[in-house]
């Protein structure tokens, strides 16, 4: 793998955060956001998307959770990332994780309709197959049931080994699943077990 990061960032100050400014290099692999309730995990994420944009980085934050994007339909949602990511996004790896996470039968219903974990997993196919050179998951487990999260940690251990590609996870704690993983950096933005 490249020692060489995708994305570099000095100073960096996430608010809501415990933790100074942070200076930051990602490199390509998967690294890990840790934080208490309210910490600044999710801020922290977006603020590497408007970084990313900024250095012309492709990047991909799938938020098909968002409330101003409930009367979407499931397969719009996709044509729309599909849109954003262009030339990039692999198609058949889009309709296997469709159908690898039991995602056909919700295409057709407007985003509202679906639980938190299929729409979760509709933002874990778009992660996957737009091939961004940087991927970022807010807590991708959380609502899960237990084949699609055996299938995100797959994923996830193909992210670890990825040359090309970087992925950001945040979440309270690495899942066990995740633990054997040579993470390509960890950041701690405090709060956890208080």
């Amino acid at each position: 793998m490249s020692d060489a990061p995708l994305l570099q960032l000095s100073a960096l100050t996430v608010p809501g955060s415990r933790c100074g400014p942070l200076d930051l290099a990602l490199r390509p692999g998967l690294s890990f956001v840790s934080g208490g309730e309210g910490c600044g995990k999710s801020r922290l994420l977006r603020l590497l998307a408007e970084a990313a944009a900024a250095q012309g980085l492709s990047h991909c934050l799938p938020q098909p959770l968002d409330p101003a994007q409930d009367e979407t339909l499931a397969r719009d949602w996709l044509a729309a990332q599909q849109s954003a990511h262009g030339p990039h996004w692999r198609a058949p790896l889009a309709g296997e994780l469709v159908q690898a996470l039991a995602l056909d039968e919700h295409l057709d219903k407007r985003l509202f309709m679906l639980s938190a974990g299929s729409r979760r997993k509709l933002g874990l196919v778009a992660a996957a197959a737009s091939d961004a050179r940087l991927t970022l998951l807010d807590q991708p487990y959380a609502a899960l049931d237990a084949r699609s999260a055996r299938l995100l940690s797959e994923l996830l251990a193909e992210a670890a080994q990825d040359p090309h590609r970087a992925w950001v996870l945040a979440d309270y704690a690495l899942p066990a699943a995740l633990q054997d993983l040579a993470l390509a950096a960890r950041v701690s933005l405090g709060g956890e077990d208080e």
